[in-house]
């Protein structure tokens, strides 16, 4: 019966991969104590069918059509903070910080790979598995053109994964950090306006007004109506006013007269408001400035909702596929701003799929480009970092005509971890039979070079970034996760409050420190001079919205 397994599984690469998938979730769903495998499993469960089925061998380009997807799909969805971190101060001290410590990382996994007589490839395999970088592993594979990386990565990887989270749990409990609350930013107010705006305009209101608070809706007499530049305001007439902080509304009461809650939004018979899904391509990259809006009846967009969070509309916010939209509208026009905007649920999966085989296509030929750098040869961005610098750039302009770059994020979810996973399940089908061998040869001591690799990457980050950068410790936290592909370190019983900042810290370093690897054209066929061209500086990091995911990045 064993045999009759073995045989098929061993000649149908294809069901070899997808029973890697299946088992391999539902391995990384077991949560022991706050740790999980997450997708990491299937890399295990891939390596387990390997060595269980010696003939089973997945060739073609199952593993990088994967790899390809995963990596597009993080670099579309972190493009715009990936750039808004290079060129902000704060962003280059947080890429600053997590270069220096993935350099000083892949320094000690060089130096005891060599004092312990470590083969480079399960050397840089380590490296890779340490930092629970995909992306790294993949390079280094492109290097060695054979699967030691994939067993050095996978030694290396358990330890990756659980290493952040005890750390960040240690230096947490040493400075006992204070966090401030969770920040809403969304903030309503209805105002009763003083003696001081008789007869004047609403335009003329604007400049009392404190920064980011906006009028949504006017109460004149016993009717409520939209806000218009040229409406005439008097005593006693009400606003309704937005604002992404609290204290606004309190500072525009006091400067305008005086808050009056429940006067506005009850009543509903001028004005109703509904929220509607985002589904329609021509209402998504646009600035709510430039927005179109039906003709024929007054309405206006009171705030959105974009997945878990409330926004102001303020005029340079573009809507995404899946936003709900609050509007104000007379009650009889509810169905026509349905059909403008294109409700349904379904525009939280939609996406086009012209531009992600365009996207996809472009980040491939640029991986193809070699690039002649003195003292080293001739190099390629390679098929990790083509895709990846290709999808930075196209997720930070978000639109070119009628190109959409973006996804909504729960389609970007599925793309980049379905990429993932069959990429992992290849890579350890692949690997599972040498694994096998070099653990019972070696793997104390690999897996002793990927804790102390993993060790001195973490330290930096949070010694260098708390003690001499002063970096806040929520944002450090997300450095420490990005440098280190681990999310889970976020969202870990460790119990370190998740922030904005923290999902800042961790968007900013993590593309960058998945920094492109460098491959040397050679004709000889000796590899070392290239495997040590290999600088891919891990961490690409796994994004901080998924709860239990592991650390494969």
């Amino acid at each position: 019966m064993l045999d009759l397994a073995r045989e098929i599984v061993g000649t149908q690469p294809i069901l070899a991969v997808f029973l890697a998938i299946g088992v391999g979730y539902l391995v990384g769903q077991i949560n022991i104590g706050g740790f999980s495998l997450g997708v990491g499993a299937v890399l295990f469960v891939g390596l387990a069918i390997g060595a269980f089925a010696p003939k089973a061998s997945i060739t073609g380009p199952i593993g990088l059509t994967g790899l390809i997807m995963f990596l597009y799909g993080i670099g579309i969805l972190y493009g715009r903070q990936f750039f808004e971190g290079m060129t902000g101060a704060a962003g280059r001290r947080y890429n600053l910080l997590a270069l220096v410590a993935c350099v000083a990382g892949l320094l000690v996994a060089l130096g005891l790979g060599q004092v312990f007589g470590i083969k480079m490839g399960h050397t840089l395999g380590i490296y890779a598995g340490s930092m629970t970088s995909t992306a790294t592993l993949q390079a280094a594979l492109d290097v060695m053109k054979n699967n030691e990386p994939s067993i050095g990565y996978s030694i290396a990887y358990p330890f990756g994964v659980i290493g952040p989270i005890l750390c960040i749990y240690f230096m947490t409990r040493q400075v006992q950090p204070k966090f401030p609350p969770k920040i809403q930013r969304f903030h309503m107010g209805e105002i009763t306006l003083g003696s001081t705006y008789a007869g004047r305009k609403l335009e003329d209101l604007s400049p009392d007004l404190p920064e980011g608070v906006q009028v949504t809706m006017v109460r004149k007499g016993d009717q409520n109506v939209i806000p218009s530049a040229d409406l005439t305001l008097a005593p006693g007439d009400g606003v309704l006013i937005v604002a992404d902080r609290e204290e606004a509304i309190g500072e525009a009461a006091a400067r305008l007269g005086h808050l009056e809650p429940g006067r506005i939004v009850k009543d509903r018979s001028a004005l109703d408001y509904i929220r509607v899904f985002v589904g329609k391509a021509n209402m998504v990259g646009i600035p709510l400035a430039q927005l179109p809006m039906p003709a024929g009846f007054p309405t206006h967009l009171l705030h959105v909702r974009r997945y878990d969070m409330d926004l102001v509309p303020t005029p340079d916010l573009m809507l995404e596929f899946g936003d709900r939209v609050g509007v104000l509208l007379p009650a009889e026009r509810k169905d026509e701003i349905r059909r403008h905007f294109g409700d349904t649920v379904k525009a939280t999966a939609e996406f086009s799929y012209v531009s992600l085989g365009l996207g996809m296509v472009l980040g491939v030929l640029l991986g193809l480009i070699p690039i002649p750098v003195p003292g080293v040869g001739t190099v390629t961005l390679g098929i990790a970092g083509g895709p990846l610098i290709v999808a930075l750039i196209v997720g930070k302009l978000r639109r070119t005509g009628p190109l959409l770059w973006v996804m909504p994020l729960p389609a970007n979810i599925v793309l980049r971890n379905f990429g993932l996973a069959m990429f992992l399940a290849a890579v350890g089908i692949n690997a599972g039979q040498p694994f096998v061998r070099t653990v019972a040869e070696s793997g104390f001591t690999m897996l002793f070079i990927g804790a102390a690799v993993l060790l001195t990457t973490v330290i930096i980050v949070l010694l260098v970034g708390y003690y001499l950068m002063k970096i806040p410790y929520d944002d450090l936290v997300g450095v420490a996760s990005g440098a280190t592909s681990c999310s889970t370190a976020l969202r870990s019983r460790v119990r370190v409050r998740f922030s904005f900042a923290g999902s800042f810290g961790i968007s900013s370093p993590s593309p960058f420190a998945s920094a492109v690897a460098v491959r040397r054209s050679r004709s000889s066929s000796d590899p070392a001079p290239a495997t040590l061209a290999a600088l891919e500086l891990a961490a690409r990091g796994k994004l901080a919205e998924q709860p239990k995911a592991g650390c494969t990045a």
